[in-house]
């Protein structure tokens, strides 16, 4: 079971997460988003956590929301990112673009839309294996994530059987996260705000450290 933390912020909650079992970090380079983080204070961020800690660093992903092909691979060449996740509305093209460093993140408002999306970006999914095959996050009309919204048993499981490594997201918390993993079977799960207080972006410790724990035993 791999373990994202989105919303890395600040170098103390990136350290903490990754002592704490993380195996995924997120970095939000969407300016519209409270837990955006510029390329600059992300480069400084990552670069410590690497000398730190070495091989066990977790793997490094930006979060994308329909951003320049250029622009992506500017800004993961200069941050030393390992993936590049794109929750927008990109397109097959802009993945094939980024060759291989990219992953889709969906949103289907039901499953058929789901199967199709699925469909359509399978010719071009990550084959590394720490990397996931697609995120599946839930729908909202108007919001790229971070709703705090889950998407339905029955769309993840469809989504999952149809991929190798499926991501799930949204609404996820220490509460629930093992009741998710139990009926999804889910390669991955990501949290961002599950594991927060009041402000977006701060990590707390207990909900990250109960988080890990939850997701992975249930998986094991």
């Amino acid at each position: 079971m791999q373990v994202k933390i989105c919303g890395i912020t600040t170098y103390e909650d990136a350290l903490m997460c990754a002592e704490l079992g993380a195996d995924m970090l997120g970095l939000n380079f969407y300016k519209k988003t409270p837990r955006y983080i510029t390329p600059d204070a992300a480069l400084a961020i990552c670069d410590r956590l690497r000398h730190e800690l070495g091989n066990d660093c977790p793997v490094l992903v930006g979060v994308f929301v329909n951003e320049a092909v250029g622009t992506i691979s500017v800004i993961t060449n200069k941050v030393g990112l390992d993936a590049a996740q794109l929750s927008g509305d990109e397109s097959l093209d802009m993945l094939r673009e980024l060759r291989g460093v990219g992953f889709k993140a969906i949103r289907p408002p039901n499953k058929a839309l789901a199967l199709d999306d699925a469909a359509y970006y399978a010719p071009i999914m990550p084959a590394r294996e720490h990397v996931p095959s697609l995120l599946l996050d839930a729908h909202h009309p108007d919001l790229y994530g971070g709703t705090g919204e889950q998407a339905s048993d029955e769309v993840a499981v469809a989504v999952r059987e149809q991929i190798p490594r499926l991501m799930l997201a949204g609404g996820l918390k220490p509460e629930n996260v093992a009741a998710r993993v139990r009926a999804v079977s889910p390669w991955g799960v990501d949290v961002a705000s599950g594991v927060e207080d009041d402000v977006p972006g701060i990590k707390n410790r207990d909900k990250v450290r109960d988080f890990v724990q939850a997701a992975k035993e249930v998986a094991q």
